[in-house]
């Protein structure tokens, strides 16, 4: 990885660290209890009740997400940054600025 191709990569994660962050916010205030004494009907609880369990998938995977996406950003500079951890090759540069959490190459992601 060149070092133009480093920087433009540690740039995206940066970005996608506070798109994430900001996600995470709109998720938690989403995942909220549906409070028991409003007054909808039953079909408009139930549909409140799948939505917030909704969230609350989305909102546990953006936060995996964040932690990888920190975890990539605090190894950015390590010698062994975009190797894949399965077979060793080169992570595709495309790969990592596309998903910079990735730690597989798109073969061995693949199987």
């Amino acid at each position: 990885m060149t070092p133009e191709e480093r920087a433009a990569l540690k740039a995206k994660i940066a970005d996608t660290i506070e798109v994430t962050k900001n996600e995470i916010v709109r998720l938690k205030e989403l995942s909220k209890p549906v409070s028991p004494d409003n007054a909808i009907g039953r079909i408009t609880r139930m549909d409140a009740i799948q939505s917030k369990s909704m969230s609350e998938a989305s909102l546990r995977k953006a936060e995996d997400k964040l932690v990888k996406l920190e975890a990539a950003l605090e190894k950015i500079n390590d010698a062994h940054f975009g190797t894949c951890i399965r077979c060793g090759n080169a992570i595709q540069t495309g790969r990592l600025l596309f998903m910079p959490e990735s730690t597989l190459c798109i073969v061995c992601a693949g199987k």
